[in-house]
């Protein structure tokens, strides 16, 4: 926003005295409010230099999930291997989809390639392993975010196949009763619903941000869900999906490393400065 003060004489450096204050103090009053809501932004200092700017967010849910999340545009999120944990690599994000010893179990695509091998390989990232599943994907042609529920990368609707990336999870279906997200969940093959472990996801609003989220404390996945619409997003959620939960729920930003049990991963969901301003 630009402001312009004209200033004449004695009274007119009087009146824009108050109003160079009033400014101020809006200005001021708003930030508050802003990190108080939201957290820090971010533009990659202090850890990952090519990371885009990014807003750190952390908040207590009404069930006791405690909740850590990066707001990003979804422009700015590439897929990566790693083979590590989270917090050992140069690279702020999240932990991935589902993966077994150094195979990806999960679709983990970007602009047209798999991140962990070639293309159609077993573990490579090219298709959801045994289930067809909510897989969200950046469509960067029509530049939108939805989750697609599919088991291999050659059903993802794209209107173009080189601009995309699409990462697998288990479908949230936000918006849905609870009985028919469950039952949802349980058709993509959730593990461990039922039981106390930390949790990580990944969704959007209406307005097309990108969250990545990462619980601090251990809950089942209805308990996760519920912290996630009840405190990100404003109630403005339209989607999103499970990833990889207990001791993959791994997180690296400027604010948080958050290890999970200490294990490596296969891939992650990182920032990227090379999208376009």
């Amino acid at each position: 926003m630009r402001f312009r003060l004209s200033v004449t004489g004695k009274e007119g450096r009087n009146r824009a005295a108050v109003a160079v204050s009033l400014i101020g103090a809006a200005a001021l009053c708003a930030a508050a409010v802003w990190f108080t809501l939201l957290g820090s932004e971010k533009s990659g200092s202090g850890g990952d230099k090519s990371a885009g700017r990014y807003v750190y967010m952390e908040a207590e849910a009404s069930n006791g999930m405690r909740l850590h999340a990066l707001a990003v545009d979804p422009s700015r999120i590439t897929l990566e291997t790693v083979n590590a944990n989270v917090t050992k690599t140069p690279y702020y994000g999240v932990n991935g989809g589902f993966f077994y010893g150094k195979d990806l179990l999960s679709i983990a695509m970007v602009d047209g390639k798999p991140v962990n091998g070639q293309l159609g390989a077993y573990g490579s990232g090219s298709s959801n392993v045994k289930y067809a599943r909510g897989t969200l994907v950046w469509d960067g042609g029509a530049g939108r975010l939805d989750v697609q529920v599919v088991k291999d990368q050659a059903e993802l609707e794209l209107t173009d196949r080189t601009r995309f990336w699409a990462q697998g999870g288990i479908s949230m279906s936000i918006g849905r009763d609870d009985d028919t997200w469950r039952a949802q969940a349980e058709l993509e093959g959730a593990p461990f619903p039922d039981d106390e472990r930390l949790r990580s996801a990944a969704v959007y609003d209406d307005a097309g941000q990108l969250y990545l989220i990462v619980s601090g404390t251990k809950g089942t996945l209805a308990a996760f869900r519920e912290a996630i619409i009840e405190k990100i997003g404003n109630g403005r959620l339209a989607g999103g999906i499970f990833l990889d939960g207990d001791g993959s729920s791994q997180l690296r930003s400027g604010e948080r490393a958050l290890a999970g049990d200490g294990r490596s991963v296969v891939q992650m969901m990182r920032l990227t400065g090379d999208a376009e301003e």
